[in-house]
């Protein structure tokens, strides 16, 4: 992949941030630029963009992920911002949640190629994995839906007191106000937004973060991961 072919060459800044594997995270964007174009992954407008709207704004979110925990990145289209997670923490162990086929494989050929030991692409819905999928640390998005249904979405696959990391835009602020009720139900207990990737993108990254209690998802969740765990132990002891 050239310049003429639409892809720019990375800025300084990608080197930094990427470090020993910014030949990975160039060969990410390549891929992306390329084979996620055709498959309609996403947008040829998106090409000349790729680095600073895209590979960078989502490695910044690594500023704001614990070290050496669990996450989901849940609708993870085309592996954004999993994969840039995944290249700049190699302490992370990461799970790419996408419901989509031709996604999915896609996710599966980068991870595979670019070596990322610590991924593991899974096929389903958020609400179809639940009780199956072991409750992360922390959940990350983007672009996916508004905050009162992502939430609803991320929020049951949370351990305990664990958070959900959603990247936004100038909106944010209006989504947390208009989604209290709905993050109040789902044992949501605090609220707030960050602004990362300070001398790498401009503008600045917009992160919601969602911290919950005891109970991820409220009663309602609870009571179902509690069926789905029974169920789990029933089909082992078959």
């Amino acid at each position: 992949m050239t310049e003429e072919a639409g892809l720019p060459q990375a800025p300084e800044e990608a080197q930094a941030v990427f470090g020993e594997l910014f030949p990975e995270a160039v060969r990410y964007a390549e891929l992306l630029a390329d084979a996620g174009v055709e498959r309609g992954l996403i947008g040829p407008r998106e090409v000349p963009r790729l680095w600073e709207r895209h590979l960078l704004n989502c490695a910044v979110l690594s500023e704001v992920v614990p070290e050496g925990v669990t996450v989901c990145d849940v609708g993870s289209g085309a592996g954004l911002p999993g994969i840039p997670l995944a290249l700049v923490r190699p302490d992370l162990k990461i799970t790419l949640l996408e419901p989509l086929l031709r996604r999915t494989n896609f996710l599966q050929e980068v991870v595979e190629l670019l070596g990322l030991d610590h991924v593991t692409v899974v096929r389903g819905r958020a609400e179809e994995v639940l009780g199956t999928l072991q409750p992360v640390h922390v959940v990350t998005a983007r672009a996916v839906a508004p905050l009162d249904r992502l939430a609803g979405w991320g929020v049951p696959l949370l351990r305990p007191y664990g958070e959900m990391l959603a990247l936004k835009g100038d909106t944010a602020e209006e989504e947390i106000n208009g989604a209290k009720g709905a993050l109040s139900k789902l044992g949501v207990l605090e609220t707030e937004v960050l602004q990362v990737g300070e001398g790498v993108v401009d503008p600045l990254s917009t992160v919601v973060r969602v911290v919950v209690g005891e109970s991820p998802g409220g009663v309602r969740f609870a009571a179902k991961r509690a069926k789905a765990a029974r169920v789990g132990r029933a089909r082992r002891r078959r």
